[in-house]
């Protein structure tokens, strides 16, 4: 007996001496090596620096090595189940400069310290109005949100990712970007009045979707659609362009706005009441049934100082929108555009801020008509070129506490500034009218707004252009930045 527990005792010994000697050898089990951390050499010093805060925690033993990797990608790839999407960068500029696209050759010169770039990358969630969001080899990244930007991806490759890396780098792949599911887009327009001229050409072509089929697929992708229309609705629609001939509008031009997708529309116009009293609150009416909401106008002086509150995907807007000095304006219980009172227009911005809502404000205010057929007149683009003090006027509603000022009267775009804490486009042009003989009366600029959280991240301006086929159509790239170039050289100066 003594022998078989002497012969037990030997070979226990000897199976844990293979056993752990196994173990040391392949250090495993006790003797096993704790997993590294390995940083590439594609990794940033500041990629390394957070990854640190992560992996290099004095309680943290990691069972297998983790291999860390990044790259750029010029679109957004399907990441892989170990990848994250670590940062968006895009290229912005100036906010007046013409610039609107880069090369994407050009991108690799902002990693390598260029000197004399006009742009420079900055992180997705830095971005504001102050800048100008470029796009890259004609990628505009607020349009497609895959494209038109750096995406920085890392990459982490590990035997046990799922059970160690995965837990441990949850912040970094929860970080929210702005894409098409949170940012919201809201298109603002010019002048419309569909009459006189227009009217002839409705009866011509008997078709309200023909004057919007250049504008019907861009407009109408946006989460709203605004335009001011100076045009009541009216069974008697004169068709002469003659001077003094009243502003009415045919009853199917409603399709033409329902076609460009049209959410809002601006009465504030002072010739919605050409046409009469009864067309006024008929096209309201109109309005209503086509689920179009209104601001800056309405059946009475109390509907029509009503502020518009809408918005969706976490940004809340105030709009506001008056009359000042052009006529038009309801003063009681008779249709008509929202008169400009200073208390009024004070507490509604000071109600909206304290809301914590985006305020936009609409400003229809006197017009600048240097009307010249022949040449290329730019006295109109001078936001001094009306009467009054549009300036001062338009810089005190920021100073109220506005965050955009948008001049809805001007037949002829006029330029744009920063001022304060928000940003002024003094006129807009015509989107649609007859004014086809001078070449200022023929354009307009969209102002398309992305907002992300109740930010305004960026605003596109978008210039347009009709004919004597009052076909309104986007302005090519050519003359899109010779025009847009000129209107920003005629800033007031600070």
């Amino acid at each position: 007996m003594k022998k078989i527990c002497i012969g037990m005792f030997c070979c226990i010994v000897v199976g844990l001496g293979v056993f752990f000697g196994a173990q040391f050898i392949l250090k495993v089990g006790v003797f096993a090596k704790p997993g590294e951390v390995i940083y590439e050499d594609s990794l940033l010093n500041e990629e390394i620096a957070v990854l640190d805060g992560i992996f290099q925690k004095e309680d943290l033993v990691l069972k297998k090595d983790v291999a860390i990797s990044a790259r750029n990608e010029l679109s957004l790839p399907n990441l892989e189940s170990n990848e994250i999407l670590y940062s968006v960068s895009v290229p912005v500029t100036d906010f007046y400069s013409t610039e609107t696209n880069i090369d994407v050759e050009r991108v690799d010169e902002l990693f390598n310290n260029c000197l004399d770039c006009t742009y420079t990358l900055i992180d997705v969630n830095d971005l504001a109005f102050g800048n100008k969001l470029l796009k890259i080899n004609g990628e505009y990244y607020l349009d497609t949100f895959r494209s038109g930007a750096v995406f920085r991806i890392l990459k982490f490759d590990s035997q046990k990712f799922d059970e160690e890396i995965k837990p441990l780098i949850a912040q970094l792949s929860n970080k929210q970007f702005p894409t098409e599911s949170n940012v919201m887009t809201f298109a603002q327009t010019g002048v419309t009045a569909f009459s006189r001229l227009m009217n002839a050409k409705m009866n011509e072509v008997d078709s309200g979707e023909y004057f919007a089929e250049g504008l019907a697929r861009y407009l109408s992708k946006y989460d709203f659609t605004h335009t001011s229309n100076e045009a009541s609705f009216s069974d008697w629609a004169p068709t002469s362009g003659a001077t003094g001939t009243p502003i009415c509008s045919d009853l199917r031009f409603i399709d033409t706005l329902n076609t460009i997708g049209l959410d809002i529309v601006e009465l504030t116009g002072n010739h919605n009441l050409d046409c009469g009293i009864e067309a006024a609150n008929n096209t309201i009416d109109i309005y209503n049934a086509n689920q179009i909401m209104i601001v800056g106008g309405g059946k009475d002086a109390d509907s029509a100082a009503s502020p518009l509150n809408f918005g969706k995907k976490g940004t809340n807007i105030t709009m506001l929108a008056f009359n000042e000095s052009t006529g038009g304006a309801t003063y009681g219980d008779t249709p008509g555009a929202n008169q400009y009172y200073e208390e009024t227009a004070a507490a509604q911005i000071t109600n909206a801020k304290e809301r914590g809502d985006f305020v936009i404000v609409d400003m229809q205010y006197y017009e600048c008509s240097a009307y010249v057929a022949d040449y290329e007149d730019p006295t109109c683009d001078y936001a001094w070129a009306t009467p009054g003090d549009e300036i001062g006027f338009f810089r005190h509603l920021i100073d109220l506490g506005a965050d955009v000022i948008v001049g809805t009267s001007a037949h002829q775009p006029q330029t744009f500034e920063l001022y304060g804490n928000g940003v002024i486009y003094y006129g807009l042009g015509n989107l649609f009218f007859d004014q086809y003989r001078w070449p200022g009366t023929t354009r307009s600029l969209i102002l398309v707004h992305h907002f992300y959280d109740g930010k305004l991240l960026q605003t596109e301006i978008v210039p347009t252009v009709y004919d004597d086929s009052f076909q309104t159509s986007l302005m090519d790239e050519e003359t899109k930045a010779w025009y847009l170039e000129r209107l920003a050289s005629e800033r007031p100066e600070d």
